[in-house]
Order: structure tokens, then C-alpha cells, then sequence
């Protein structure tokens, strides 16, 4: 009976032990099972700012029309054109302020027309050129006029300050130079010479000589005039009238 009874006692024992353990082994997964739940939730919130990170990178990447820009403004596509189609650089045109590059002498052909009535003495002169190419060419200032061949001949000076403003010749067209040559009156005592042909050497925009000499041939029925220190040529003009009207003051 003693024995017995032990036995049973004992077996209630392990169930109530068996059932602690099963209850603590439960918590145990519950407790576990919610700090699993608060790791999830912290998770997102963790990982948070690196989806803001991304975001914040796209934003920076905002910064693409910047690195765009300077391809499609990198000053070579737009100031080329504008470059080109005003010319304001000049540097086609050796510095002289329009589209056009300098006239050449080579490319000019010359004429001269006596401007005094037939009797008087030779002293005004229309100095005109042609510009023989289908591009128009651009005159700077005035000449640089010599009365005589060769470059040790003296220089003419220039009538007043010469006009600034460059001379573009259109393609077939005409450009015009006044010229006096002779100051002496009749019996003075001034020193003359004698010239059969007129030199002129072209300006450059900047002010330089350009290479090549334009020759002058005097008119039909004048085989030399008399040319002395007060010989003066006017500026490039674009008719005859502006080339010639401070010149028949002289």
C-alpha cells in the first residue's frame, strides 16, 4: 500500500514538473517571439535612413544639368555662331571689326580719273579700285600712298584723320581715294617733282602693312604730273562723291 501510494504520488510529481517545464519552455517562446516582433519593427526604422541616403544621392544627382551644361554650353556652340555671324572678334578679317577678311592687292584691280578741267594743271585725282572676287573685302583707312615707285619713295600724308569705319568692298564693287598731288603755283619756288604712276600699299584691320602693292597708272593723254610735299590722299569711301569732296577744297 506504502508502496503504492508512493508510486502514484511520484507520477503526479513528474506531471506537475512536466507541466512547469512545458510552461516556462512556452514563455520562453513567447519571450523570444515578441523581441523578434520588437527586432522587425526596429528593423525598417533602422534601416531607415539608408533608404534616405538614396534619396539624398538623387538629389545630388540633381547636379547632372550641371555636368550637362558645360557640354551644351561650353561656349563653343554658341559663341561660334554669334562669333561668325557678327564678326565683332574680327579675327577672320585680321582684327578689322566686320565678317570680312582684309582686300589683298593682288585681288583689286585699279583705275585713276583726272578730276580738273582739261587746261588747268593735273592736281586732283580719283583713285578707284575693283574688288575682282564674288566675296566682299574689307578697306581700312586710308592708303598708304606713295608718289613714286619703289618703298624709299616718300609716304602722302593723309587728308585730316582717316574714317575709322572699315569699307567693305561687295564682290564686282568699288571702292574710292581722293588724291592731290600739287601744291606749287605757277612760277613758286616749292620743289617739285615729276610722278608717272601712283603705289598704295593697303592697311590691315590692325593698323600693319598687308603684303602686296597696288599700282596706279595715270590717265590716258598724261604721260607725268607734277607732285610735291603738299600732296594729300583722303580715306577709303564708298562712292566718289565722299572720296573726293575734302580733296577739291585743296
Amino acid at each position: 500500500m506504502n508502496s503504492t501510494t508512493f508510486r502514484a504520488r511520484s507520477g503526479r510529481r513528474g506531471l506537475r514538473g512536466a507541466a512547469l517545464g512545458a510552461a516556462v519552455v512556452a514563455a520562453l517562446l513567447t519571450t523570444t517571439a515578441c523581441q523578434g516582433d520588437d527586432t522587425g519593427a526596429a528593423g525598417p526604422s533602422a534601416t531607415a535612413p539608408s533608404t534616405a541616403a538614396p534619396s539624398g544621392s538623387a538629389s545630388a544627382g540633381g547636379s547632372t544639368p550641371t555636368t550637362a551644361s558645360p557640354s551644351n554650353d561650353s561656349g563653343t556652340g554658341t559663341a561660334g555662331p554669334t562669333a561668325t555671324g557678327t564678326g565683332d572678334s574680327g579675327e577672320t578679317g585680321g582684327g578689322n571689326g566686320t565678317r570680312y577678311a582684309d582686300c589683298e592687292a593682288d585681288g583689286l584691280s585699279t583705275a585713276v580719273e583726272l578730276q580738273d578741267p582739261a587746261g588747268e594743271t593735273p592736281r586732283h585725282f580719283l583713285l578707284t579700285v575693283t574688288n575682282g572676287s564674288k566675296t566682299p573685302c574689307v578697306l581700312n583707312e586710308a592708303p598708304i600712298l606713295r608718289l613714286k615707285a619703289g618703298n624709299e619713295a616718300p609716304i602722302v600724308e593723309t587728308l585730316g584723320e582717316p574714317d575709322t569705319e572699315p569699307v567693305v568692298v561687295e564682290g564686282g564693287g568699288k571702292a574710292y581715294a581722293g588724291l592731290y598731288v600739287f601744291g606749287n603755283d605757277e612760277g613758286g619756288e616749292a620743289e617739285y617733282d615729276q610722278s608717272d604712276r601712283f603705289t598704295a600699299t593697303l592697311v590691315a584691320g590692325e593698323g600693319t602693312e598687308l603684303r602686296g602693292t597696288l599700282v596706279f597708272d595715270l590717265p590716258d593723254g598724261l604721260d607725268t604730273v607734277s607732285v610735291d610735299d603738299a600732296a594729300r590722299v583722303n580715306g577709303w569711301a564708298g562712292t566718289e562723291g565722299l572720296a573726293m569732296r575734302p580733296i577739291t577744297q585743296l
